[in-house]
């Protein structure tokens, strides 16, 4: 078997109408599908919720579950709230500087544009304290390829040492100087 594409990938929210209405006012996406049940169909518990269904673009599909009878919903406090992030493609870096300039425009506060050298992004998040970027590839194909060399030697030292690997240390070269 091959997987052919992600389906979609499921969160937590707090309402889910107003999750539709900022993903569609802030980020484009189109509202595909709502279901609604008062049992889990898995799990065959009494658990009712809604689940919401965003389209964010070429079949990838972003899902809520607004679930009013658990317990509030909160974070991994062992995780930095910088590592749980959803990360979406954007076409160009104008797109990515005049969504940045709309989602301020509308008291969203933004960190970035942030330089990863094969791409750049913004952060943000969602009003259900879900951590979003937005994100614009820059990588040459030289790059793409380089990082393509050394991936499995990086994943194999960071297994054994548990630190980051030098491999790909160009990619952060004129971020360092800049800090010299």
């Amino acid at each position: 078997m091959k997987i052919q594409r992600i389906h979609h990938v499921a969160y937590r929210c707090h309402d889910a109408k107003a999750t539709v209405q900022w993903y569609r006012e802030h980020l484009g996406m189109e509202f595909v599908l709502a279901i609604a049940e008062d049992r889990v169909p898995s799990t065959h518990e009494a658990d009712p919720y809604m689940h919401i269904f965003m389209d964010a673009g070429n079949g990838n599909v972003l899902a809520f579950f607004e679930i009013p009878h658990s317990p509030p919903m909160g974070r991994d406090g062992n995780t930095p709230p910088w590592v749980q992030h959803i990360a979406f493609k954007v076409g160009s870096l104008d797109d990515l500087t005049s969504t940045k300039a709309r989602l301020e425009a509308a008291g969203i506060p933004v960190i970035g544009p942030t330089d990863h050298t094969i791409f750049q992004s913004i952060y943000f998040f969602d009003p259900n304290g879900h951590r979003l970027e937005l994100a614009v590839d820059t990588a040459t194909p030289e790059m793409n390829a380089k990082l393509d060399a050394v991936k499995w030697d990086m994943l194999d030292e960071w297994a054994r040492t548990k630190r980051a690997p030098r491999h790909a240390a160009w990619m952060h070269e004129k971020e360092l100087a800049g800090s010299r």
